[in-house]
């Protein structure tokens, strides 16, 4: 069923399949749909890897993100639930 908010549907549902989250998918589909593919590709920041992170950072990540359940989770589970939220 489409999805009215989403602008370039084959691109959101594209980036589903590979794992992305509706949010990720979603705001890179509408992005795409408004600038062009090639200038959203170009746009891309660097970003630390979460395996540098501390854990005490990773739950603020974790909370920023509205995540639920992670005060309790290894680093590892953490990086993995922040990576698939």
């Amino acid at each position: 069923m489409p999805n009215s908010s989403i602008k370039n549907e084959k691109l959101y549902e594209d980036l589903r399949r590979e794992g992305n989250s509706k949010e990720k998918a979603a705001r890179i589909a509408n992005a795409a749909a408004a600038r062009g593919a090639s200038a959203v590709g170009r746009k891309g920041g660097r970003s630390g890897s979460y395996d540098d992170w501390s854990v005490d950072e990773l739950k603020k990540r974790a909370k920023e993100l509205g995540l639920s359940g992670y005060s309790r989770l290894t680093k590892d589970k953490l990086i993995s639930e922040l990576r698939n939220h």
